[in-house]
């Protein structure tokens, strides 16, 4: 009887034992995109987890230890939709004793990548889940498509509205030049990275898609060019791989959309920025620059996954002509927004942003307003705005190249 007593409180103390060391799940979120599908699970402290592949059929298992199967962790299963590209189920059950396992499974081959994020920005810990294209091949394939459907979607959107309503449109021209331009117009942060938030509790991540879908509409409309959208949903892109993506799509502009946050909210106006190889021109510059390059660690990035192609780039190439160009670049896109709103800065200025970092295609980051400011969040979310602001970005690019005609494509851009 006593050992049986005895056992019974060994026992007890192992469960309140291993109930205190579980970590609690504060969040699961899922996040498909054409590129990859990502699983986010939000906890309130540092866990343990395996990760292996089972075949016949295809599966990723993650087992994590000392994490309870709860309610919270059970939606998973729940969050897939039948347009996930890469994941046909979720299952979630206990495994063993304090071990919870989630078994994916793919609707094709992958290439699951598995990593911890500490606390950052509003997120607590973060396991994340990535599932890949099982190849290179088809991640080129995926880019090679959307440049493919941009280019025979041109003619047919030319001749429909764009879906907005009441939008300006801006008058086409005749252009100087002859061959088809590419604008590749990034939508700043999305999916786990929000960006900045205004009062009214917008999210710069949907104002920066809004306006980016809606200056493709316009671009695609004029004669010889053509836009592509680094991301074209809800979903996170690390800042390498959004200028990796513009070099595939063989861009010759790099418009990176955002509007700003600051500690002040009487701040205001548009702000158009290019990379800097010396320094920030002003400390709000400075800071900006550090705070979008942040997007990374509050988005989520594999640190183990090496960029060799833009680093080998870079070692290659000199920045010096690129910044030239998109200083140009960005003094026509700043007179064209003067016209649409208040300048934070009547010249262009320059930091250290990540996301402009492609040597051989004339880049800007566009701030579009403050959104930390009551008034210009409201101008934001209108979707007039919205459309006054896809005019002026047009304006600004057509005059760009109106002076300096694209030149023949060079053999880097070409081969990449």
């Amino acid at each position: 009887m006593r050992r049986a007593f005895g056992t019974l409180i060994i026992l007890m103390w192992t469960w309140i034992a291993l109930t205190a060391q579980a970590a609690g799940v504060k969040a699961v979120r899922l996040w498909p995109s054409p590129e990859y599908s990502r699983i986010a699970i939000e906890l309130d402290a540092d866990v343990t987890f395996k990760q292996f592949d089972l075949s016949n059929p295809a599966r990723t298992v993650l087992d994590l230890e000392g994490v309870e199967p709860d309610a919270v962790l059970l939606q998973l299963g729940g969050m897939v939709t039948p347009d996930d590209p890469y994941i046909a189920t979720i299952r979630v059950a206990r495994n063993r004793p304090g071990v919870t396992r989630i078994v994916v499974e793919p609707k094709t081959d992958v290439r699951p990548q598995v990593f911890a994020l500490k606390p950052m920005g509003e997120y607590g810990n973060r396991l994340v889940m990535d599932l890949y294209p099982g190849s290179i091949e088809a991640i080129e394939q995926q880019v090679e498509s959307a440049i493919a459907l941009a280019k025979k979607g041109s003619a047919e959107e030319a001749r429909a509205p764009l879906p907005v309503s009441n939008a300006p449109t801006a008058k086409p021209s005749k252009p100087d030049y002859v061959r088809l331009i590419t604008v590749a117009i990034d939508a700043g942060h999305g999916g786990e990275d929000p960006g900045a938030r205004g009062a009214r509790g917008s999210r710069e991540k949907d104002i920066t898609l809004s306006i980016a879908r809606r200056l493709k509409g316009l671009i695609d409309k004029q004669e010889n060019m053509r836009a592509y959208l680094t991301r074209d949903g809800d979903y996170f892109i690390p800042l390498h791989e959004r200028v990796n993506k513009a070099r595939r799509a063989q861009a010759d502009l790099f418009v990176s959309i955002h509007a700003d946050a600051f500690i002040k909210p009487h701040a205001r106006g548009s702000s158009v920025f290019v990379l800097s190889e010396k320094g920030a021109t002003s400390a709000a510059a400075k800071w900006l620059a550090r705070r979008e390059n942040e997007a990374d660690l509050i988005g989520g990035v594999n640190i183990d996954v090496k960029d060799v192609y833009l680093k080998q780039t870079l070692i290659d190439l000199s920045q010096t002509a690129q910044i030239a160009d998109s200083l140009k670049l960005g003094k026509a896109v700043l007179d064209e927004l003067g016209g649409i709103n208040q300048l934070h800065k009547a010249h262009v200025e320059q930091a250290g942003f990540a996301v402009l970092k492609a040597p051989d295609i004339p880049s800007i980051l566009v701030e579009t307003a403050f959104i930390s400011n009551p008034e210009e969040e409201k101008h934001l979310n209108d979707e007039a705005y919205q459309d006054k602001m896809a005019v002026a970005l047009v304006g600004g690019i057509k005059r760009y190249f109106q002076k300096n005609p694209p030149l023949a494509r060079n053999k880097v851009t070409q081969n990449f």
